[in-house]
């Protein structure tokens, strides 16, 4: 039966992610920072708990960013809230050297957690246009502020081992690519030192606990949001002859689009068109008098993303004009997002010390990545910018789901957990020792 065939997947995946918390699957400290590592995790760990029970939408992080600001206030940071809405910046001066950043994001997604985890979140909020919304941590933002505030702890108690300035920032907003546009826009690299190097590190799904991904050039795609609401003529069901039905030309676009990647574009230039949300009428036996559709476009190059763009725009009025509607379809783009680029010096520089600190074998090039982060900014802003991710899940996890025939899940899933005890560990240790390199002391 389908209900069975379901509730067996969820229940199979959610035993996969609740895998962390027995003895056999934790790991070791990694190498470097070792017993330091150890020392400070029972403070990171309950932070990433902390966190993850008390979840906050973009822009409204009032108390994730209370949070992180008291912690860092404490170990003899220099800490300024308030940036750009919610955003915070910790500044630990250290003599002479280059400004260093490090970020993390902080806000959570209007999702009901199903992990099953014992600390899962039950946070419910109002959100902007007043509907009550379910809030999770389903991106790894909450492993991303823990295992800052963890580096931030060894960055504190090792000054004798670094010269330079180390810039910490909590970014508002990640989720609806608003929080480093407005950190920017007030003043974040005007009021306080413009780095010489930022990074950040992001939990992944596909490499496994212990390994370090990276790529130098283009890495994460481009993301435009495009709002498409299509006018029709609402009517009884019973006679479409006499209405102009938004549902169906709705759906013809939404066919259409896919044309965009499979016969317009070069394969070899990565192209994803993703209709994510599609509204329209209130009744089976109403024709309603418009739809609305959201989609998500991907790709690489701005050659590639305003071509795509155009020809969505195309498209739409072109299915439009062919099914007679008395209007033009509205297309609105709210939010654009730049692919983002990993400056290659950067990554030529921070790759060795990495491997010194987790092995050869555990850093390793990912190659590109579809997903979109608003860490791009920074990079065009002027400054030499990386962004590295984190494995996130065992080989256990990913051999029983292989086994099982079951994916398992990725970030932005009501069941999205990784496995945080290691996790949390490797990258502190590579956040650490990326440090540790770009502000070493002059010899």
């Amino acid at each position: 039966m389908p209900g069975v065939r379901v509730a067996s997947r969820v229940t199979f995946v959610a035993s996969l992610f609740l895998a962390p918390f027995s003895a056999a699957n934790a790991t070791e400290a990694p190498s470097g920072f070792g017993a330091q590592i150890d020392a400070v995790y029972p403070s990171v760990e309950a932070l990433y708990i902390d966190l993850h029970r008390n979840p906050e939408l973009s822009m409204n992080e009032h108390q994730t960013a209370k949070k992180l600001a008291e912690r860092v206030r404490a170990l003899g940071y220099e800490v300024t809230t308030g940036v750009g809405g919610t955003g915070i910046v910790a500044l630990l001066r250290n003599g002479p050297g280059p400004v260093v950043m490090l970020r993390t994001e902080m806000d959570a997604l209007p999702l009901k957690e199903s992990t099953g985890l014992p600390f899962a979140s039950s946070v419910v909020v109002r959100n902007a246009a007043g509907q009550e919304v379910p809030v999770m941590h389903a991106c790894g933002h909450d492993l991303h502020m823990a295992a800052w505030y963890g580096t931030a702890q060894l960055m504190a108690a090792n000054r004798q081992a670094w010269s330079g300035t180390l810039m910490l920032v909590g970014q508002p907003g990640e989720e609806m690519a608003a929080g480093a546009a407005a950190m920017l826009k007030d003043g974040l690299f005007t009021r306080f030192p413009k780095p010489d190097y930022a990074f950040t590190v992001h939990d992944d799904p596909i490499l496994t606990v212990g390994k370090i991904g990276y790529h130098a050039g283009p890495f994460r795609a481009s993301a435009d949001a495009v709002n498409i609401t299509i006018f029709g003529r609402g009517g009884h069901g019973s006679a479409p002859h006499e209405s102009r039905d938004p549902i169906v030309a709705g759906a013809r676009i939404v066919l259409a689009l896919q044309t965009l990647v499979s016969r317009e574009n070069n394969p070899m230039d990565p192209v994803v068109i993703t209709v994510g949300s599609f509204h329209g009428g209130s009744r089976s036996n109403i024709i309603p008098d418009e739809v609305r559709m959201e989609l998500s476009v991907r790709a690489f190059t701005e050659e590639v993303r305003k071509r795509v763009l155009a020809s969505i725009g195309r498209e739409v009025k072109g299915v439009a004009l062919a099914a007679g509607l008395d209007r033009e379809p509205l297309i609105e783009i709210p939010v654009s997002v730049p692919a983002i680029y990993n400056d290659p010096e950067l990554i030529a520089r921070v790759v060795p010390a990495l491997q010194r600190a987790l092995g050869v074998e555990n850093v390793v090039d990912m190659g590109l990545r579809m997903a979109s982060d608003d860490f791009t900014y920074f990079g065009r802003a002027g400054v030499k910018a990386a962004e590295l991710h984190v494995g996130a899940v065992t080989r256990e996890q990913q051999e029983a789901a292989h086994r099982a025939g079951q994916p398992l899940p990725v970030p932005h899933s009501p069941l999205w957990a990784p496995a945080y005890q290691s996790t949390l560990k490797v990258a502190m240790n590579a956040q650490s020792a990326i440090l540790m390199d770009l502000l070493q002391v002059a010899r």
